[in-house]
């Protein structure tokens, strides 16, 4: 058995808030320079070059790269020999969340109950996956998410005769009727099986996925390029302007269901795709 303080998971969730914030990974601006020099549309290239600039400035000033400091999604990992001392997980990571919004300047963006509307003041509590597995590491992934992109997501409960064109169609509706609304180019997570629950959880899943990868199994990685290529047609654009830039990636991931379901769902993020990962 292994055992990690919980103050240690206070300070890495604290510091990879901020950075999520604060730096966009490497695969996100490198597919937003392709683009860039792929797309031919000269609107959608000042567009383009403007979301480049600004996560320049943001990387090197320290600041948020959107004023949407999002609510914070976090995946944990937790090895079955693992045993957290002085303190209990949840409340570990929700420290530093409160530690890492104050302290890095982040807008808070939580209310407490999603009727009465008051805000928690310190962006708790963060949504926590958790996912037993063997050995004794700790793996935790946070994610900033904002609500411009995450109120376009929506989910479906086909039958199982809808079958491929079903879930291609419910895709490309989803992103066309979203628009310019998640602030484009985006990402588009997408799950596919399981239940009501585990469906969206895949598709959430998928946004985590760096952008230069592709889904393991041939198909599923075929119907990500398809479905690229599908909604890029659109017309969308960078903003809402025009362009052949209306994502950068389609990520699915997939799991069994049953005999009477096909469902699938789409998890949609701005570009600004915000998570930071460690392993203790």
């Amino acid at each position: 058995m292994r055992t990690i303080d919980a103050s240690k998971i206070t300070s890495e969730v604290k510091r990879m808030v901020m950075e999520a914030n604060y730096f966009l990974p490497k695969d996100v601006m490198q597919a937003l320079k392709d683009a860039r020099e792929n797309d031919d549309w000269e609107l959608s290239r000042d567009i383009l070059d403007k979301i480049i600039e600004n996560a320049k400035i943001a990387n090197d000033e320290n600041v948020p790269m959107c004023q949407d400091t999002g609510m914070v999604v976090a995946f944990v990992k937790i090895g079955q020999e693992v045993i957290i001392e002085n303190g209990f997980i949840e409340d570990a990571i929700n420290e530093g969340v409160r530690q890492g919004y104050e302290e890095g300047f982040l807008r808070k963006s939580v209310v407490g109950d999603p009727l009465d509307r008051v805000n928690t003041k310190d962006n708790t509590p963060a949504v926590v996956h958790y996912e037993v597995v063997p050995g004794d590491k700790l793996n935790i992934m946070v994610a900033s998410k904002g609500f411009g992109s995450e109120n376009m997501s929506r989910l479906a409960m086909l039958k199982p005769s809808d079958g491929l064109e079903g879930v291609k169609k419910f895709i490309l509706e989803t992103v066309e009727l979203a628009g310019p609304n998640p602030c484009p180019p985006i990402v588009v997570g997408v799950g596919v099986g399981g239940t009501f629950d585990k469906v969206t959880l895949l598709a959430k899943k998928a946004l985590m996925r760096e952008l230069d990868k592709y889904n393991e199994n041939s198909f599923y990685a075929d119907l990500e390029k398809e479905m690229l290529e599908k909604i890029n047609a659109l017309g969308i654009g960078p903003q809402g302007f025009g362009g052949k830039t209306t994502a950068l990636k389609v990520n699915i991931e997939y799991y069994p269901t049953h005999i009477a379901g096909l469902p699938v769902a789409v998890n949609i993020n701005c570009h600004a795709t915000r998570h930071k990962e460690v392993t203790l």
